[in-house]
């Protein structure tokens, strides 16, 4: 089903320059003994970045001119939004990053009744080459760094507060959903992660049980991620309960197999007493048989037990040149009470963005 080796390590590329989210308290430190400035003039840097979602540094009139001049060169312009487009009558928001050398990434911002949610993404192009992904049928081009990361939730949450969907609102939960496998990025991803749950000054604020990530099924990472002691929620892209479908369907299984991956989850969920999230894009006539659900359901519950896992069900979303489609309401139905029917909660996915490209699997940054 698809050509396209993986991919675990990104090419060797420059990196962009030092940027203040790039660094965790103790390094900020070292930065004002470098500059010859008190600390204390990175921590008010900081609460303009990170809790006033400001890098305008013209702005921080509480910072001396002389020494704002200086410790503008921590505030880089790391990504720039290229276009923005609309969906979901202006609840869902794509954005198009460039990064410095052109690099291009793409992030979703999605408002709900009592939440705004945004979709980041942790590399550039994706090297897990799933056949059904229009990110993973791209290819990979870079990590992305920590703060090119960490700017994708500071720059929506400040768009949330602003109205960009409607109401002004706080931005709550953080999905790495986005472009790329977090845990083939891991130390950036990791970083990132603490600077976006970490309170200002260190960091944006966000609850940790607000923040997603999310793998394919990379068991090594799963069980670094699950020894980091940050209580986040773990998203495990499984998409098919059998491993002949999934070595075609998800590549990396030929590395991992199936019960590899959920003894992984299982730890996970036993070490931070967090439920599992398992991610399944129901495929018309390839994985959405009766069966491929009972069998699911069962892996899980006995795999993982019912308490520490949920189903999240999502239809399969077009991709340019795809032959594969979503399967039809009943199917999807009938796959939903199969699982139920084992003890495992499943829920469908509502699926936002699909107009512009931003629902999951289409992203793919392209320009308009």
């Amino acid at each position: 089903m698809t050509s396209l080796p993986l991919v675990f390590e990104a090419p060797r590329r420059a990196m962009p320059p030092r940027h203040l989210a790039d660094l965790d308290p103790a390094e900020r430190r070292v930065v004002a003994d470098e500059f010859g400035v008190p600390a204390f003039r990175l921590d008010q840097l900081a609460r303009h970045y990170f809790g006033r979602f400001t890098a305008d540094v013209e702005a921080m009139t509480d910072i001396p001119a002389a020494g704002r001049e200086r410790l503008r060169t921590l505030l880089p312009a790391l990504v720039e939004p290229v276009t923005v487009q609309t969906a979901d009558r202006g609840t869902t928001r794509k954005t198009l990053w460039r990064a410095l050398d052109g690099t291009l990434t793409e992030s979703v911002l999605m408002g709900y009744p009592d939440r705004a949610t945004v979709c980041i993404s942790s590399q550039a192009g994706c090297g897990m080459a799933c056949p059904f992904c229009a990110t993973g049928q791209g290819g990979l081009k870079r990590n992305l760094s920590t703060a090119e990361i960490v700017d994708q939730v500071r720059q929506a949450a400040a768009a949330a507060r602003e109205g960009a969907l409607g109401e002004p609102t706080r931005l709550s939960n953080v999905v790495f959903m986005g472009m790329g496998e977090p845990l083939a990025n891991y130390k950036r991803v990791i970083a990132a992660v603490r600077r976006i749950i970490e309170r200002s000054p260190n960091g944006l604020g966000i609850s940790a049980r607000g923040v997603t990530v999310s793998t394919v099924g990379l068991v090594p990472g799963i069980d670094r991620l699950a020894a980091e002691g940050l209580p986040v929620t773990l998203a495990v892209s499984l998409h098919t309960p059998d491993d002949e479908l999934r070595d075609t369907l998800v590549p990396v299984n030929n590395r991992w197999k199936v019960e590899e991956v959920l003894a992984a989850a299982r730890r996970y969920a036993r070490t931070t007493g967090r439920r599992v999230s398992i991610e399944y894009a129901l495929i018309r006539d390839v994985n959405d048989q009766p069966w491929r659900a009972e069998l699911l359901g069962t892996l899980l519950r006995r795999h993982i037990g019912t308490r520490l896992v949920h189903v999240n069900l999502i239809p399969l979303n077009p991709t340019p040149g795809s032959e594969w489609d979503a399967s039809p309401r009943p199917v999807q139905d009938e796959f939903v009470a199969r699982v139920r029917a084992a003890g495992v909660a499943c829920t469908v996915r509502d699926t936002r963005g699909r107009e512009i490209d931003a629902a999951c699997g289409q992203l793919a940054a392209s320009p308009l």
